[in-house]
């Protein structure tokens, strides 16, 4: 699934770059749109339906895989020791989580109160951590890859639940661009997997999204934060009824 998603994610890229759309793609293959967005959206394309698709941009299959692997020799993700220096560091931590969104130098010194001197010193030490490459001029070039993240309960993960957990969910999610569900159920093992690849899917869409708007100009977008979180909660507001276990209750 993994090398699925990743070679999905390299086909959506070259359709943008060669300035191809979904409507577009269902035209040459004989679909509707909708069922085009299906198939990309549940990872179902078969290597005819894909062999069609490259024709489209004079691609063979074979050279949709080399830029996959381009892109995967890319930096996916921080080591430790990097994440908890960005961590520490909160202007750091600012500057690096702009220039990810693509912003220039002078986007970031006009959007917040730094130093020009401070900024190029926060975007060499980027430049040594590798997440980009500081060019002539100030300019900035990614080194990252499109499905860069950060670790899983790392310290990046670590420290927005422990700083910015509370106000992130202090909102009434009644705007426009903003959205809460609350879901509450009881699954199987094998539906809570399958529930979880789908979250994951949500995940990369958003991604392949993020990369997509990322060209725009910068007053055409706003800053967009997304919790998917799924866990087993047996308690909660219903624990004190809960009946106790003779094994439980001999625990103390």
């Amino acid at each position: 699934m993994a090398q699925t998603s990743s070679l999905l994610i390299s086909l959506k890229k070259s359709l943008k770059a060669h300035g191809y759309t979904y409507a577009d793609v269902a035209k040459h293959i004989g679909l509707t749109q909708a069922s085009i967005k299906r198939l990309f959206s549940e990872e179902n394309i078969s290597l005819q339906r894909l062999d069609q698709i490259c024709q489209m941009m004079d691609l063979e299959i074979s050279d949709l895989v080399l830029l996959m692997n381009e892109q995967q020799s890319q930096l996916q993700q921080l080591s430790v020791e990097q994440e908890q220096e960005l961590s520490q560091d909160l202007g750091l931590l600012l500057i690096a989580l702009s220039v990810l969104n693509k912003w220039t130098m002078d986007e970031i010194i006009e959007h917040y109160e730094l130093e020009t001197h401070y900024c190029i010193q926060k975007l060499a030490r980027l430049d040594k951590l590798k997440i980009i490459e500081l060019l002539p001029g100030n300019r900035i070039k990614l080194l990252v890859a499109p499905n860069f993240g950060w670790r899983d309960n790392g310290p990046i993960q670590e420290f927005f639940q422990h700083t910015i957990g509370q106000e992130f969910f202090n909102s009434r999610f009644n705007q426009d661009e903003e959205s809460l569900i609350v879901l509450n159920g009881m699954l199987a093992s094998a539906s809570n997997s399958e529930f979880q690849r789908k979250l994951k899917r949500i995940a990369q869409e958003f991604e392949v999204l993020n990369q997509e708007d990322s060209n725009l100009p910068l007053e055409q977008r706003f800053g967009v934060t997304v919790v998917l979180a799924m866990r087993s909660w047996r308690y909660g507001l219903s624990q004190h009824l809960l009946k106790k276990h003779p094994d439980q209750s001999l625990a103390k």
